[in-house]
């Protein structure tokens, strides 16, 4: 089995929004309109390919982004510095193979060099034990707790500190940037904000 975790690219976007659409209740519906919104916006958009086959993706946001997410809007409240997970969607056929773990510890890298929280929620309603207890031995905490709208579900808002962070900003942040190294190529910049050509390069390199 051949995984890849590599940057999203235009032509996965059909088979993002077919995979996120039939994920099940606990994945919010997304539109074309909402799922280009994060192609250009979010600054971690990454899918799992399996064998050449769409297995997942998790898309995450920097603060300061304009993003009606409730969810997002609350961290944005409270918490001047984050990375804050959207979602993550596995497809069935890949589920039980590790990949949500995987992916997390994709984007805790990402985060850790740049900001001092990761953060998400869990819905309570419908209850899910596996989903929190996930959270949980991954390091995550309760913060708080919203519901989504007047009849929306009930909500639990996790944050985890990422103890590199500190080391990161004194050593490299605050001189001059992250070093210019491999793994962190053409990741200082939300792809948003990347030209097409360097953002296509950038996910051959890392495929």
């Amino acid at each position: 089995m051949a995984l890849a975790i590599r940057d999203v690219r235009e032509h996965d976007l059909d088979a993002v929004l077919a995979l996120n659409n039939t994920a099940g209740r606990s994945i919010l519906a997304l539109d074309a309109e909402r799922l280009r919104y994060f192609y250009e916006q979010a600054d971690y958009f990454r899918v799992a390919e399996i064998d050449g086959h769409l297995a997942g993706f998790l898309i995450a946001l920097r603060d300061g982004r304009d993003y009606l997410s409730p969810n997002y809007r609350w961290f944005s409240g409270h918490y001047p510095s984050f990375v804050y997970i959207d979602r993550i969607v596995i497809a069935n056929a890949y589920r039980r193979h590790g990949l949500g773990r995987i992916f997390y510890c994709d984007v805790n890298s990402y985060a850790e060099v740049r900001v001092p929280l990761l953060t998400c929620e869990v819905f309570l309603e419908p209850a899910d034990d596996v989903v929190v207890l996930f959270h949980g031995t991954y390091g995550f905490q309760e913060v708080g707790q919203q519901r989504m709208g007047e009849r929306g579900p009930q909500v639990s808002l996790l944050a985890k500190d990422l103890p590199s962070y500190a080391y990161v900003r004194d050593t490299y942040l605050e001189h001059g940037g992250l070093p210019d190294l491999p793994w962190l190529a053409g990741r200082d910049l939300p792809l948003a904000n990347q030209d097409p050509q360097a953002r296509r390069l950038a996910g051959e390199r890392r495929s």
